[in-house]
């Protein structure tokens, strides 16, 4: 049998061909196509999110077929959109209202989406340069911003208020007083803010993740930051999941399926790290009147629901229920294991008093976090003549603000402390490890 003939020698001189492509972990291109999957991934996985919230607390029998229009603005606020309310009530009255909340449920579903859509074709490189990573990040901007644009111009809906068949109806009929409500959306600023809101989600997604290459100049400040970044989402996500657990053992025992459902669906972050700063010792000022949707839990509700302005804190809810302590002893478990976390996976160099410095450091900013987006300013009513809110079921209010400067202060020493009570066994478990 003769052989197959030789292909030909290279002439001297010419470059050696390339090896095969080896059968390694496949990239992806962080191109147009990838960026509007993951922006229309988290736009649809929030809508879900919302809307199905939204039903289990009644919106769906709002009139005039609000509903869509509403569960557009529950996606536009979680990402930091501005919402203006507006009323009218005829020529002898007028109706009044304002909001200022994040359904931080709505938020975490977009930012987890979001944050592994930008992470994935960042995975398995050898290098990712700056102008391929701000490119990769502009695209998802763009897009980003011309779906929260659509959406914005969407959320607005005006629909009538029943003043009912008593004598509320009745002086609203003599008087000509038709109530309307409405909401709209502020364009420029929900643009402004959905997009501070993308920055600060990719920035968290850079820093707390492994096994993404960066430019030289930053990975330096990746290194230092990576650990505690990563401990810190670990911490909230581990909240989440508590209450989680919580609210639906709740449920189980008590009922009231569907309420707890909507809390669980748009704001059981809001609840759960309310509850990690209070376990801290921070102190919070709000206020509950009247009836709201969304249903706030009966031992806040207790505290809250006052004829002023009352204080929310560890002190106030124990006079109710001297299980919060509890709060104490969760926040001491779950600060000690993230301090461990960050520990383990920072540099065998550092000393305890910089694994201290660093916990108090991400501690306090995860704060600050919590404190700025766990705001609650809800009010709407009614008034007749100029003659204050009439109607119990047309006014009410929802307030809730942290004193600030005393929870980072708190959350300083507790980082301090957790901080070296952490670190200690992570430097015991290498020693033993001999690494």
């Amino acid at each position: 049998m003769s052989r197959p003939p030789m292909p030909p020698a290279a002439p001297p001189g010419t470059p050696a061909p390339p090896p095969p492509a080896s059968a390694g972990p496949v990239t992806v291109r962080p191109g147009w196509v990838l960026a509007l999957l993951t922006v229309v991934g988290a736009m649809a996985a929030m809508g879900v999110v919302a809307a199905l919230g939204l039903w289990a607390a009644g919106a769906a029998d709002l009139p005039d077929n609000a509903f869509p229009r509403v569960v557009v603005a529950g996606v536009v606020t979680a990402v930091g959109g501005s919402m203006e309310l507006s009323g009218d009530a005829g020529a002898l009255a007028e109706t009044h209202a304002g909001v200022t909340v994040l359904p931080l449920s709505v938020t975490l579903t977009g930012a987890l989406v979001v944050g592994a859509g930008f992470l994935r074709p960042l995975r398995h490189r050898a290098v990712a340069g700056a102008g391929q990573l701000a490119g990769w990040a502009a695209r998802l901007a763009v897009l980003w911003l011309a779906a929260l644009a659509g959406l914005a111009f969407a959320a607005r809906q005006t629909f009538a208020v029943d003043l009912g068949d008593g004598v509320l109806g009745a002086i609203g009929g003599l008087f000509g007083a038709e109530p309307t409500v409405g909401f709209t959306t502020d364009v420029p600023l929900t643009v402004g803010f959905g997009l501070l809101w993308l920055l600060g989600v990719l920035l968290i997604a850079l820093l707390a993740t492994r096994g993404v290459p960066l430019p030289a100049r930053l990975r330096r400040p990746q290194a230092s930051a990576r650990p505690v970044a990563y401990a810190m989402v670990a911490l909230l996500l581990a909240y989440v999941a508590v209450g989680l657990v919580v609210a639906l053992a709740t449920a189980a025992a008590r009922g009231h399926v569907a309420q707890t459902f909507a809390l669980i669906l748009l704001g059981l972050p809001n609840l759960t790290w309310l509850a990690l700063t209070l376990g801290l010792g921070a102190t919070w000022n709000g206020r509950v009147d009247g009836p709201f949707g969304l249903p706030v839990p009966h031992l806040l509700d207790e505290v809250l629901r006052t004829p002023d302005v009352s204080t929310l804190n560890l002190g106030t809810l124990a006079e109710h229920d001297h299980r919060v302590w509890w709060l104490v002893t969760v926040d001491a478990v779950l600060l000690i294991a993230a301090a461990f976390l960050a520990a383990a996976r920072s540099p065998a160099r550092l000393r305890l008093w910089e694994h201290a410095l660093r916990m108090a450091v991400a501690l306090v900013l995860t704060v600050l976090l919590i404190c700025l987006t766990g705001r609650i300013s809800a009010h709407y009513g009614l008034s007749l003549l100029g003659i204050g809110d009439v109607g119990g079921g047309l006014s009410g209010e929802l307030l809730l603000r942290p004193r600030l400067w005393s929870a980072l202060g708190l959350a300083a020493l507790w980082g301090l402390v957790t901080g070296v009570l952490g670190a200690l066994p992570a430097r015991l478990a290498r020693r033993r490890h001999g690494s």
